[in-house]
């Protein structure tokens, strides 16, 4: 999804549809009510419950920790190599590839799509955005937001305690510096660092 195109998502005007639970409305990607019906926070809590075994597993059974998250969420590649802790709201928003590497405290928040490529490496305290909420305050009361995806493209390398922001591609084999916050698509093949984080070179 290209940076145009999420802002159009982020500037819509969340529209009532009574024909479809909030949980439809967030699995079709459209705004939804995240504090509304009881299955969107039955869910979280299925996957928050997966994240705190796999927390509590890693010092005696790593191999059981990675297969107990690896069944947790959509997709998952093999030789998936993770740290605790680990915290993800949705996990069947979420796919990873193979031979990536996730360092501990690692967070996934909302209900956006997540696609993290083959080949990656997260740094410690990373943090993955995907909630959008309106900038009316009166639709915000009202607990609109919708989830905008996410996409780590194959061979990046994100630095300790990044910030990635809802609706960003990071592209293939960049790398982001460690504390940033990506606001934008990243293109691949740079390094990009800061807060919003920009182009400090090309690989």
């Amino acid at each position: 999804m290209t940076d145009a195109i999420w802002r159009e998502r982020k500037n819509e005007r969340p529209q009532h549809d009574s024909t479809r639970t909030e949980l439809e409305k967030m699995r079709a990607d459209d705004w939804f009510r995240y504090r509304a019906g009881p299955e969107l926070p039955e869910l979280q809590r299925e996957t928050l419950n997966v994240c705190r075994d796999v927390n509590a597993r890693y010092a005696e059974d790593p191999a059981g920790m990675t297969a107990a998250f690896a069944a947790a969420v959509d997709a998952c590649g093999p030789g998936l190599d993770i740290r605790p802790p680990i915290l993800i709201e949705y996990g069947e928003r979420v796919s990873i590839g193979a031979n990536v590497f996730i360092n501990n405290d690692f967070m996934v928040l909302g209900s956006g799509r997540v696609t993290i490529g083959d080949h990656v490496l997260i740094g410690p305290s990373a943090r993955l955005y995907t909630p959008n909420h309106s900038l009316d305050v009166g639709l915000r009361r009202e607990s609109w937001e919708i989830g905008l995806p996410i996409t780590i493209e194959d061979d990046v390398w994100l630095g300790g305690s990044v910030v990635i922001c809802p609706g960003v591609t990071i592209g293939a084999r960049s790398v982001v510096g460690a504390g940033s916050v990506v606001t934008k698509d990243v293109p691949p093949d740079v390094v990009v660092a800061g807060n919003p984080a920009r182009i400090v070179r090309e690989l």
